[in-house]
């Protein structure tokens, strides 16, 4: 992969972005570790096609500061900025969504822009599902070319993903790009890794806290923060006791008539944020079955028969409508003739998982899909149970 360190017209960004003195002497990716994977993601790789538009507030609008200022993220340590960002790069829908939910425009880029979706921006006033102009990092590996060309002010990618999953990177070529174009300052979070050992994960509205600060945008997260508390408070009131509550089992199919799945268990991490939150368990728990995350493995029908789950929740490749997937998936499955005698799909509670990523607003919006699915007897379908006005209002700053 060619670095393009001879081209004299890419000024570095030294003077306006420079990491803190004791990061840069320990050197800029001191706890990573292994070498570079092929998979640039844990999720589905979605593809979507989006075409409306809205006005959305950018950086610069509301976020000036004049005097320069420090943020620390693990696991870069603390980053210090001259001024607000006005370009940025997002790891994945995650990050993404953080800075939407802040009133920002959507990232210059994400690893893979199909995996970001988008449709559950469609009911929030002024704020357009549109993915027009983003680019795709991922075009048969990461170039240092893109991203240069790209020329993004600060990157909200994981400097150890980038070494641990993407091929042909290393220490190097990160540090490089970190002081060519702008800091690599995120921290991988939606799921768990044998290379984030030794530094923290973060919560979804810690992470959000952390590009709130970047962004000089903290009077939002607190109003999203409150919003969020206030959803879960009234939304868990409505909840039946824990013991009536379902055991779930999180699949992404081998294909559309599916004979293998891709278990997940249900974990810890922000990509499992609602599920927690709706106060469900694993039905794979106790079970030999591991996560698809940690080995890659794959089940089939038999051991599904034997843990016969309540639920079953699908993770696609493409975000499908309930009519396409029960065109798709229940159909299929209330056909086969061992799939026919799981538990879930004779009550026909087999559901759309969506995707792995979420920030506040894809939470909001994938939680209330959530109570929807697994206790219909106590949340309406059509009822709103977030504020989709509130959500414009605090992207707009009124705080």
């Amino acid at each position: 992969m060619s670095s393009n360190s001879n081209d004299q017209s890419e000024l570095t960004r030294r003077k306006y972005v420079t990491c803190g003195g004791t990061v840069l002497a320990g050197g800029l990716l001191s706890g990573c570790t292994g070498s570079s994977g092929s998979d640039p993601s844990d999720s589905e790789a979605a593809t979507e096609t989006a075409t409306t538009t809205a006005t959305e507030s950018k950086p610069a609008e509301t976020a000036a500061t004049d005097k320069p200022y420090r943020v620390t993220v693990e696991p870069v340590g603390e980053v210090s900025f001259e001024t607000v960002p006005q370009t940025w790069v997002a790891e994945n829908a995650s990050w993404a969504d953080m800075g939407v939910a802040l009133g920002l425009t959507k990232p210059s880029a994400v690893v893979l822009t199909g995996e970001y979706r988008t449709w559950h921006y469609e009911d929030v006033p002024g704020l357009s599902p549109s993915k027009e102009d983003m680019v795709s990092l991922w075009q048969d590996g990461i170039s240092k070319e893109l991203l240069l060309e790209i020329d993004a002010g600060v990157h909200f990618i994981d400097p150890n993903y980038m070494v641990n999953l993407i091929p042909n990177w290393d220490r190097s070529d990160v540090e490089e790009m970190h002081e060519r174009v702008g800091p690599f300052c995120g921290n991988t979070s939606f799921s768990t890794y044998s290379w984030h050992e030794d530094y923290p994960y973060y919560s979804l509205y810690e992470a959000t806290e952390k590009v709130a600060a970047v962004f000089q945008r903290q009077d939002r997260f607190r109003a999203l923060s409150s919003l969020h508390e206030g959803f879960l408070d009234r939304l868990q009131e409505r909840l039946p006791p824990e013991d009536q509550r379902p055991e779930i089992a999180l699949l992404s199919p081998g294909s559309t008539e599916p004979e293998t799945f891709y278990p997940y268990r249900l974990g810890d991490r922000t990509a499992y944020k609602h599920w927690r939150d709706l106060g469900v368990s694993d039905a794979l728990a106790g079970s030999e079955i591991q996560s698809f995350t940690s080995d890659r493995g794959t089940i089939d029908y038999e051991p599904l028969l034997e843990i016969d789950p309540e639920v079953l929740l699908l993770y696609t490749d493409t975000h499908l409508q309930d009519t396409a997937f029960e065109d798709t998936y229940r159909s299929f499955l209330q056909d086969h003739d061992t799939a026919s005698q799981l538990t879930a799909v004779q009550n026909g509670a087999v559901y759309p998982a969506g995707g792995m990523y979420q920030g506040p607003i894809i939470n909001l919006s994938k939680t209330e899909r959530a109570a929807k699915q697994l206790f219909p007897d106590e949340f309406d379908e059509e009822e709103t149970l977030y504020d989709r006005q509130r959500i414009a209002d605090i992207r707009a700053g009124d705080i």
